[in-house]
């Protein structure tokens, strides 16, 4: 197997005061992959990200990254990184084309004026190259954010809620460009609220909660083990108690009896296959119902259900 892209082990940052922003994080990052990392507000994500691109230093942990310990060669390894951040932290009086032109030269990469068109075009940024910062929508601004972090051709990049109050059409075409950078090889880190973009674009997710990262896997497995499907089946008479003919499946009674709830499943289609299966119990039983909702729960159920204190 391969040496991973990025390779964090026990990593943990506590700020002044005790409060502890990372906690043993262990991570590991495969070349050319969609990561979507979820959490609240406050959970350590651009904590996270922050220790990776040098802009916080770790309590404790290695961070190694192109199979280069950070605490030792950070300087060549974050030429190979890029980084969109949350705030809109620029010059907002520079044009465009100088701006995205002054990120690539920071890193110590040569002039290429046809690079940098490239980017802006593939951000529909081109025909506002010309253009201050300052006068651009709030979803240009962030384009022109993406267009510095890849002004130096990154191999990995990091995008801190990349979409953060843009609208829907300026996302997805985020989206695509997302999608067109990892089938150019480059390996993309995001952390995001929006649970669609987990779905939409990230190949594997995880879920950080209190500097915790409680799991990591690709949806289909996550699906797999927490998802669930759930039916309500409004019934034609109030039922006392669940009979012996059904009390096999995972069911209860609800609304005065008149309503029998299944929980079960795993996320994979199988509960739906069993709820079909409880209906034709309850025909061939004779308990009528006059009407049925099936749900199958989504990567948001899965990720509320986890960050939720439950006592």
């Amino acid at each position: 197997m391969s040496e991973p892209i990025l390779k964090i082990e026990n990593l943990t940052k506590v700020y002044s005061g005790g409060f502890k922003a990372l906690d043993d994080v262990d991570l590991q990052i495969t070349k050319g992959e969609i990561f979507a990392l979820l959490g609240p507000n406050g959970a350590g994500k651009t904590t996270l990200i922050g220790a990776v691109c040098g802009l916080v230093r770790p309590t404790s942990g290695t961070i190694r990254a192109f199979g280069d310990d950070l605490s030792h060669n950070w300087r060549s390894a974050r030429a190979r990184i890029g980084l969109v951040p949350q705030e809109l932290s620029t010059d907002m009086f520079e044009t465009v084309r100088r701006a995205v032109s002054f990120s690539r030269g920071l890193f110590g990469c040569k002039s290429d004026p046809a690079r940098i068109e490239d980017i802006l075009k593939s951000l529909s940024l081109w025909d506002k190259r010309d253009e201050q910062i300052r006068k651009l929508s709030g979803g240009m601004k962030r384009r022109v954010l993406i267009a510095k972090a890849l002004a130096h051709d990154p191999e990995l990049l990091f995008l801190d809620e990349p979409t953060a109050g843009v609208d829907v059409e300026l996302r997805r075409d985020m989206w695509r460009l997302i999608g067109n950078l990892r089938d150019q090889g480059v390996t993309v880190i995001l952390t995001t609220h929006y649970i669609e973009e987990a779905e939409e674009m990230a190949d594997r997710v995880g879920v950080i909660r209190d500097g915790k990262l409680l799991m990591v896997d690709d949806k289909t497995s996550m699906m797999a083990r927490l998802g669930r499907t759930e039916a309500h089946i409004s019934l034609s008479a109030p039922m006392g108690e669940i009979p012996p003919e059904i009390s096999e499946f995972p069911v209860h009674l609800a609304k005065d009896g008149m309503e029998l709830c299944y929980r079960g499943g795993d996320g994979t289609g199988l509960g739906s296959r069993e709820v079909a299966e409880l209906t034709k119990a309850l025909t061939a039983h004779g308990i009528d119902y006059i009407g049925i909702e099936i749900r199958e729960s989504s990567l948001e159920d899965i990720f509320v259900g986890l960050v939720e204190d439950r006592t």
